[in-house]
């Protein structure tokens, strides 16, 4: 079987072009079990909502622990999971889990992974969120060949943050991501752990992205699908997810490849929002709905408390493509029992320092060709290039970054590797509660243009920047920053 990266070379040598959106179309064409164009793959019959309990995310255990860290070692290979009704669903995994397992880590304890791909494509793993050195951020071309294994050292000098870990190998990552590399990272505090939030079993991670099927049960990959119909939590379509009449807190993560979810309960009670990107926001938002794009997290409060045994109330999603009777619903709460509830909201969860003066500004412009059957996608009208720099940074300050999305009726988001940043402002507004906490990823629509506060103290080196829908990535809409 020709591999991916066979297909990469071959194309290379046949037409002269750079690792960057040109080559996109044969790359991708190569290897391909289901590969429709969007919107004519033969669709299965659609499965039956709130049959299959939601399976909670396996913990990942230390292989050893030394005095200076907590060691790993995680094998990237393909594995089935049971997805749909029937025959099983092949899929790339960690440990052979889909989705990815959860990695427990504490701020100032280091954590190392050995990640071993036993894949037959090339792969490159980014702690999403993470300040880490430069060979342990997952470049898109530092990649991790099929057989052979990498050591990733993660020195957890941050803050407590909700981070995830997921491909990034360029011209792979958004068909990689989609076949299942993607998993959770939990890095806590002595701040975040003094506070008397649900804990244990009432503390839930919750894995968000949407899917398409072939007739087979297969998941069929199209570049920029946007008719993907199948909505996933934890990895099984429209579970019902059993509860305490009590608070719970549900880490969201939205580990989609370019769907934005606006969630809300059905009923309209209130969700409380206490957390984002990069970790707690420093007091309570309570809210109708939580919107994540692609890469997004949120930490959220839910007290079913209100609901009497034997009730129910769904998680709704009230945006994105497709038919409501597909993508309108995600999965249903079953309140079956009651509860001891010593757990609290605190009116204040933690402080923020004061933004630093600025030492330089600097302008971003996203944009994507609106129409053609291959859009280029690109930062400042460059499409990526791993052998250029496009931003010179000087380590040790501050940059105010203004974003736009320049495009009329296409959507992006923006990520910076290495740091997280304060939103200063939204369409030339104050961020909103749910924003006001630290982020590293940030939506923009059509039009819209935000401005961003980062420090950047932590490292120097190559840092990648750009939307984090992935296939507008794979086409071209990545920049690199050189902190120095």
């Amino acid at each position: 079987m020709i591999t991916r990266r066979r297909a990469l070379s071959a194309t290379l040598a046949t037409t002269g072009v750079a690792l960057t959106g040109a080559g996109l179309t044969p790359l991708l064409a190569a290897h391909a079990r289901t590969r429709p164009a969007p919107g004519t793959a033969p669709a299965p019959a659609a499965p039956e909502k709130f049959r299959r309990p939601m399976p909670l995310l396996p913990v990942k255990q230390p292989h050893s622990r030394t005095g200076k860290a907590d060691v790993y070692v995680m094998t990237m290979r393909p594995a089935r999971a049971r997805i749909l009704p029937g025959a099983p669903t092949d899929v790339l995994t960690y440990d052979g889990h889909f989705p990815g397992p959860v990695i427990k880590a504490r701020t100032n304890r280091p954590v190392l992974i050995r990640q071993r791909n036993r894949l037959t494509v090339p792969t490159a793993v980014h702690l999403h969120g993470a300040a880490v050195r430069p060979d342990s951020d997952g470049d898109p071309m530092d990649v991790i060949e099929p057989g052979k294994d990498r050591l990733y050292h993660y020195p957890n000098r941050q803050p407590h943050a909700p981070l995830w870990f997921h491909d990034h190998a360029h011209h792979l990552e958004a068909e990689n991501v989609y076949r299942g590399l993607s998993g959770c990272y939990l890095l806590t505090d002595p701040t975040e752990r003094a506070l008397p939030l649900p804990k244990g079993r009432y503390e839930v991670v919750i894995a968000l992205r949407d899917a398409r099927f072939d007739e087979q049960g297969q998941l069929a990959y199209a570049m920029g699908d946007r008719g993907r119909n199948t909505l996933l939590a934890n990895g099984v379509p429209y579970p019902y997810f059993q509860v305490a009449a009590r608070k719970y807190r549900l880490r969201l993560l939205n580990a989609s490849n370019q769907r934005r979810f606006e969630l809300r309960l059905a009923d309209g009670t209130p969700l409380v929002q206490i957390g984002s990107d990069g970790g707690l926001l420093t007091a309570p938002h309570t809210t109708e709905s939580i919107a994540l794009s692609a890469g997004e997290r949120a930490d959220v409060i839910v007290d079913f408390s209100r609901y009497p045994v034997g009730s129910g109330v769904v998680l709704t999603n009230t945006t994105g493509s497709g038919p409501a009777q597909d993508i309108g619903e995600v999965l249903r709460f079953d309140v079956v029992e009651t509860a001891a509830d010593p757990s609290e909201i605190p009116d204040r969860l933690r402080t923020l320092p004061p933004l630093p003066r600025p030492d330089a500004e600097r302008e971003v412009v996203l944009r994507m060709d609106e129409g053609g059957e291959h859009p280029g996608a690109y930062i400042d009208e460059k499409v990526y290039d791993p052998q250029r720099v496009d931003a010179h940074v000087k380590f040790n300050t501050s940059e105010i970054w203004t974003v736009t999305n320049a495009n009329a009726r296409a959507e992006h988001n923006f990520h910076l590797h290495l740091v997280q940043f304060r939103i200063l402002e939204r369409a030339g507004r104050p961020p909103g509660p749910g924003e006001s906490g630290l982020k590293d990823t940030i939506f923009l629509a059509p039009g819209e243009t935000v401005r961003l506060q980062a420090v950047f103290d932590t490292y120097r080196g190559h840092y990648l920047y750009h939307c984090h829908m992935f296939e507008h990535g794979v086409r071209g809409m990545m920049a690199t920053m050189h902190i120095r």
